[in-house]
């Protein structure tokens, strides 16, 4: 698996963290994060730590720390043969991880909507307008990327310290199954709900930005269950 350190997700990550044991942990944990956003972590498919910093030219070190951080968030498993790999996803997982994203990211975004405005819906628009375009071309892993950038352009915007990381983890957690989907059922299965989302950020209307985000979580959680996971229908979240 190749991870260029330089790409990370968002442009300025790593051009702004100056020299040191400090950045370079901080660069390869963000390098990390992206590639198990982006797919690059393929479940079942475990990789070496050496492997890891030798991909990403650093020395082990780092790695170690990101590694063991990663872990601490269920984002990736360390075995006692140093080997690491994406856990294990089983449908008792996966119905939890569906529960956690509904409980948690729409309420983000009803704490967004009174924070975001015109602007963030033109942003929001030339995001999903590329969607559409890896869409299009079949590019599995732009749509993460960009799909990612989409919801955390509104989930930054609430402003939460706490709600935040937990979505942030949660993310982790499931995108490296997603990938696999994707690859299966090819990008044109994909429906999404961004362009409800969007009008609702251009008109302020905050439950309507929840319902949309809502959806949007529903329907591509369905994709993994239709992958041969079996997620419990929801009982506690938005309605559509």
């Amino acid at each position: 698996m190749n991870i260029p350190v330089a790409e990370a997700e968002r442009s300025d990550s790593l051009e702004a963290t100056p020299s040191g044991r400090g950045s370079t942990r901080e660069r390869v944990e963000r390098s990390l994060r992206h590639a198990l956003l982006t797919g690059r972590f393929v479940p079942g498919r475990p990789v070496t730590l050496r492997g890891l910093a030798q991909d990403l030219g650093v020395s082990p070190m780092p790695v170690r720390e990101a590694l063991r951080s990663l872990a601490a968030e269920k984002a990736l498993d360390i075995k006692p043969n140093g080997r690491v790999q994406v856990p294990t996803m089983t449908p008792e997982r996966l119905a939890e991880l569906q529960q956690a994203r509904l409980m948690l990211e729409p309420e983000l975004a009803l704490r967004a909507a009174a924070k975001l405005n015109p602007g963030d819906a033109r942003a929001l628009k030339e995001i999903d307008d590329a969607i559409d375009k890896s869409i299009d071309g079949g590019d599995a892993e732009t749509y993460m990327r960009l799909n990612h950038a989409f919801h955390f352009h509104v989930y930054r915007a609430a402003g939460s310290e706490v709600l935040l990381p937990l979505v942030e983890s949660l993310w982790l957690q499931f995108a490296p199954f997603m990938r696999i989907v994707y690859g299966r059922v090819g990008t044109a299965a994909l429906e999404d709900h961004h362009k409800e989302a969007i009008a609702a950020v251009a008109s302020g209307d905050g439950p309507a930005l929840q319902s949309a985000i809502a959806s949007d979580i529903r329907g591509g959680m369905k994709l993994l269950q239709g992958a041969g996971y079996e997620a419990v229908p929801d009982t506690n979240s938005t309605k559509d």
